[in-house]
């Protein structure tokens, strides 16, 4: 009877742990518990124009590929205004019609892992005008050494984990910039994982 009752509160105590540890995101992200399975298609057409009336913003991800395995390129979603409205994978973008007006904006990392996911937000806010276009890009910086002084992106604590020196960058950035990284990117679809 001892021993079960020790499993059940042992389970308990573990339930609660988890239910503690659950990322809480800025009010301009979506659910956390929403995940993404993302595709990507290189040398897609670029985007078409606008219609009357909207403004367009294209979400970007640069992923620097000597990272730490972390199962692949990673995928970041992307919320507006309280909602997430997509996701891309390594070096990808995607593109949204929206309304003008102010809008708030998020990117986060889709990752189990607790030390990268606390870590791993961006957000910001801009006022679209119609007509124009708006780019935003999420990159992914490791800026630690490792014990023989390397230093750059992708190198690691050494020890086969994640840094802890990886930073996450979400930031406007120029037109000619978002023009290039469409061009020299992949085109990223997506689908909610059940």
């Amino acid at each position: 009877m001892k021993t079960k009752l020790f499993a059940i509160f042992l389970c308990a105590s573990l339930l609660a742990m988890c239910a503690r540890a659950k990322t809480i995101l800025p009010d301009a992200c979506g659910d956390d518990s929403v995940k993404f399975d993302v595709k990507t298609e290189q040398g897609q057409p670029a985007p078409a124009p606008l219609p009357d009336g909207k403004a367009q913003i294209v979400f970007i991800e640069s992923y620097v590929k000597n990272m730490p395995n972390i199962g692949g390129a990673p995928i970041v979603r992307y919320g507006m205004d309280g909602t997430w409205v997509g996701a891309n994978k390594g070096d990808s973008y995607f593109t949204l019609t929206i309304d003008p007006g102010e809008h708030h904006l998020c990117a986060s990392l889709q990752t189990i892992l607790g030390r990268m996911k606390k870590n791993s937000v961006g957000m910001t806010s801009f006022t679209a005008e119609a007509g124009k276009t708006y780019y935003y890009q999420f990159t992914i910086t490791d800026k630690s050494t490792l014990t023989t002084g390397a230093t750059g992106p992708g190198v690691t604590n050494g020890g086969g984990g994640i840094s802890e020196d990886i930073s996450f960058d979400f930031a406007a950035v120029t037109e000619d910039t978002g023009k290039y990284r469409i061009k020299a990117g992949k085109l990223a679809t997506w689908k909610n994982e059940k």
